[in-house]
């Protein structure tokens, strides 16, 4: 480490570029895992909040709340099966809000509307107002960011295209479906909009998109043996069958990963480039005796002193931008993300620097002395 330290603060120029570089790397590895973060939060908070562990859908939906439906009926049969604790149906729809009293287009706001059975285990955690309740069904609790769009407890919308209305009875947070804010209603009042059209429930008693399921080692087989025409999944997978999810995350996955890789490159290069400009003194420290493991162990130390430096630059600079950041951009930077990818970070630092070490261990002495041809 001395020996590390002493080169650091001798050619501070030459390794304050590396660390600029580096620092620009981690800082976009940063951003990148807060956006995909915040657009996997802002596509499917409501499934991944709510307190169940596996969904029953409809058989062949591909685990998509908007390709299943089944009766309600299957609540108290699913209720009776093996390690089922709880059981509640949940459905779901796209809507249009826009307040009664404008009629303008930029007043409409894009919604999900969730149906639940009031004071079920699937209704979320009030931060304001009241809890929804089966005797007041047009009575809704809404996310906290329908306030941006100045909607207020008391406020009464319509949802565009329909004549039902909804009055703001309470608010909730961090509960965002498809990219919208989710409005959380009975599941009666749920049904006159989702099936407003004639026939649209297929002749179902009592339909739903699908029934949550609390409990410890259920075993989806047994219950798609019970419920025929069923498909249960874990919550989970079933957040992977929204629409466009898996497809979202693995194009931000990709992107880091090519950014890791090309991080991996450059900082192999500076490292090694870096080596070879050195063979010389590396030479003369082995001609008068220092060994490979001590030489190694300079070059190691070196890179984990740049790499740290710059990932904590890099972290700091990605709070910073966080911080100015419009409201309304789906950044969510979360600390077991940022330790996850700083680690990752290290390691390949470090990695990259073994082409260094190794070509230490291959220099000769009297070659790099330029004592033989």
């Amino acid at each position: 480490m001395f020996l590390a330290m002493k080169e650091l603060m001798h050619s501070k120029m030459k390794f304050l570029m590396i660390i600029i570089i580096f620092v620009l790397m981690a800082w976009l590895v940063f951003i990148l895992s807060g956006l995909g973060n915040g657009l996997s939060t802002l596509a499917a908070s409501t499934f991944k909040t709510m307190k169940a562990d596996y969904v029953i859908f409809e058989e062949g939906a591909q685990s998509s709340m908007s390709k299943s439906l089944l009766s309600d009926q299957l609540v108290a049969k699913a209720e009776q099966l093996p390690n089922v604790d709880a059981a509640s149906p949940m459905g779901s729809t796209m809507a249009t809000a826009m307040k009664e009293t404008s009629t303008k287009n930029e007043d409409k706001v894009d919604i999900a509307i969730i149906g639940i059975n009031p004071g079920s285990f699937l209704e979320p955690a009030i931060v304001e107002g009241e809890n929804l309740s089966s005797e007041n069904p047009t009575g809704v609790v809404v996310n906290s960011t329908l306030k941006d769009e100045g909607y207020n407890i008391g406020d009464t919308f319509q949802l565009d295209g329909t004549t039902e209305s909804l009055t703001i009875i309470g608010f909730v947070e961090n509960q965002t479906y498809n990219h919208v804010a989710s409005v959380f209603t009975p599941m009666a009042e749920w049904r006159k909009i989702a099936f407003a059209a004639p026939g649209s429930d297929k002749g179902i008693a009592g339909p739903v998109n699908a029934i949550m399921l609390q409990g410890e080692n259920i075993d989806p087989e047994a219950i798609n043996k019970e419920l025929s025409s069923t498909d249960t999944v874990t919550r989970s997978e079933a957040v992977q069958g929204m629409p466009g999810y898996k497809e979202e995350n693995g194009t931000i996955l990709m992107m880091l990963a090519f950014l890791l890789a090309i991080s991996a490159f450059v900082l192999g290069v500076f490292f090694y480039v870096i080596t070879m400009q050195k063979t010389n003194q590396f030479g003369i420290m082995k001609a008068i005796g220092a060994s490979n493991r001590f030489l190694g162990k300079a070059i190691i130390s070196q890179v984990f002193v740049l790499s740290l430096t710059s990932i904590v630059v890099g972290i700091l600079l990605t709070y910073g931008t966080a911080a100015i950041m419009p409201k309304g951009m789906p950044f969510k930077l979360e600390t077991s993300l940022v330790f996850n990818y700083s680690i990752i970070l290290l390691v390949i630092a470090m990695l990259s620097s073994l082409v260094s070490v190794r070509k230490i261990t291959k220099i000769d002495p009297l070659k790099a002395l330029g004592r033989v041809e």
